[in-house]
């Protein structure tokens, strides 16, 4: 029998609506400040509250079974034609050319991963970035979303190739941003490809089609990086969910919008 990671021996991996649980949302923003606060950062653009009362906010949460810590998590930030994504927030000023790109795939649902971070726990195992991450892109295809972009740290931006993840190359120094301070190089990417996945690595595509044909299921996982098992109890049905809701048909860009 495989041997279970020490942290835990189950854990749940959970989807759901910001606005609908608003006291996971507050754990969530708990524990990402404090790994910020690990690296030096407070003045990241979305370490906020303010996400957690929109309706085009989803959240994956790494939790015990009992919902009394969280292990880590990311956010899936839509494009609402309300809110700019975090990738335009940050790199907007710098190179305004990112406005015009995400209009252009919002068309078809465009979203952004964002907030990504886990606990000293799970660090290394690939249970607080990598699974959430897949578990995002499966639930791409219930929310209605074609494309994902993402700022990557050199840590995270190694799951491109998986994920089929490009190199935003029209934006930055070919895709680079020193993000959030000076002496931290982050990455843009994006897919867009969420539902045939035809650059997925096929491993990856095979986990992604079965988490979404299994939303509610138990899996005994292995970390990708060490050998280490755990059993992970997937919920990732949502609910009330209009997959053309945000199929957003932005106003022209005009240099002056952000000004």
């Amino acid at each position: 029998m495989n041997e279970a990671v020490k942290f835990d021996s189950d854990i749940r991996i959970r989807a759901f609506r910001a606005v609908d649980d608003p006291e996971t949302c507050r754990k969530f923003i708990e524990g990402h400040r404090k790994v910020l606060t690990i690296y030096g950062i407070e003045n990241i653009t979305t370490n906020t509250e303010d996400w957690m009362f929109r309706r085009s906010i989803f959240v994956i949460v790494v939790e015990k079974l009992d919902g009394s810590k969280l292990y880590g998590g990311v956010r899936i930030q839509i494009a609402d034609g309300i809110h700019p994504l975090p990738i335009e927030e940050a790199t907007g000023k710098m190179d305004p050319a990112i406005y015009e790109i995400v209009r252009k795939h919002a068309k078809t649902g465009a979203a952004e991963l964002s907030g990504l971070w886990n606990s000293k726990e799970v660090a290394g195992l690939g249970i607080g970035s990598l699974f959430p991450s897949r578990v995002a892109v499966a639930l791409a295809t219930q929310i209605g979303i074609n494309t994902f972009f993402t700022l990557c740290s050199p840590t995270t931006v190694r799951f491109k190739d998986w994920m089929g993840g490009k190199i935003l190359d029209e934006v930055g120094n070919n895709g680079t941003f020193y993000y959030p301070k000076i002496d931290l190089l982050a990455t843009a990417l994006y897919s867009d490809d969420m539902f045939l996945l035809s650059a997925t690595h096929p491993r990856e595509r095979d986990k992604i089609r079965f988490l979404r044909n299994n939303p509610e299921h138990m899996a005994v996982e292995k970390s990708p990086f060490k050998n280490h098992h755990t059993n992970i109890h997937y919920a990732l049905a949502l609910h009330n969910i209009d997959t053309k809701e945000f199929h957003i048909d932005y106003k022209p860009f005009h240099q002056e919008d952000i000004n």
